[in-house]
């Protein structure tokens, strides 16, 4: 069994998928513990789910999955749902968050934790080259999780974040939201489930080809948290997997 698993969604990611891919190996080779690296790409108009085929002769530990249904939450949880590490942790394809940082979600730097998330906000925290207006934009998404849904949580929306392989099981079985809005409902779940959420500071650097649609997905997030709301009303979450 793989100590890490490393789960990245791909969406229309040929030009980053070489760069980010060759700094995780080059990171990963150099660790005593087993791995793996999945890629699940879905959904592309580009040449991204080829290129990561091919590079699975280079990298003996790389899985490529191709998932039809749309969705970055459908992506991330096909690919949770199907490693094999002990730990299981999101990557972004941009790699915003450099590699190395993932030493800090895991054991001997971390314990006693179920769910670890990468936080921008968190004291000791490090953002790189983000303009004013999208540090201010993010604020403000966030103000509205914390007084709609997830008080207390300072960035629910860094696209990093790591699993122990029973929770994993446990939150992504009842995984609804299938798009940008999926952590904010894994980390409600989580939340019911009295897991135990660790934040932990990082250095970010800002990419100026995000895929962020700050109003665009701002809007989605708020008619997900009344889903999710709703979902909790008509006992969607009751049961315990």
């Amino acid at each position: 069994m793989p100590f890490l698993s490393i789960v990245i969604p791909a969406h229309n990611e040929e030009s980053r998928l070489p760069r980010t891919l060759g700094q995780i190996f080059t990171f990963l080779e150099k660790q005593s513990y087993p791995f793996e690296v999945i890629i699940v790409e879905n959904g592309s108009s580009d040449r991204t789910l080829e290129l990561a085929r091919e590079f699975i002769s280079r990298y003996p530990s790389l899985r490529v999955l191709h998932e039809e249904r749309p969705g970055k939450g459908n992506a991330v949880r096909r690919g949770v749902l199907e490693a094999l590490g002990e730990y299981r942790f999101i990557c972004d394809a941009d790699l915003s968050m450099p590699i190395e940082e993932v030493q800090k979600f895991l054991p001997p730097l971390l314990n006693d934790f179920d769910l670890a998330i990468a936080s921008r906000e968190a004291p000791g925290a490090v953002r790189y080259n983000e303009p004013s207006y999208r540090h201010l934009g993010g604020r403000a998404i966030n103000l509205a999780i914390r007084l709609l849904i997830l008080p207390g949580l300072n960035d629910t929306q860094c696209g990093f974040k790591c699993f122990r392989a029973e929770t994993a099981q446990a939150l992504f079985s009842q995984q609804t939201l299938l798009g940008w809005s999926f952590d904010i409902e894994l980390l409600y779940l989580a939340r019911r489930k009295h897991l135990r959420i660790k934040e932990i500071p990082v250095q970010w650097y800002f990419d100026a080809d995000s895929k962020v649609n700050a109003v665009r997905d701002a809007l989605r997030m708020i008619g997900d948290i009344f889903r999710i709301h709703i979902n909790a009303w008509r006992g969607r979450y009751d049961l315990n997997p």
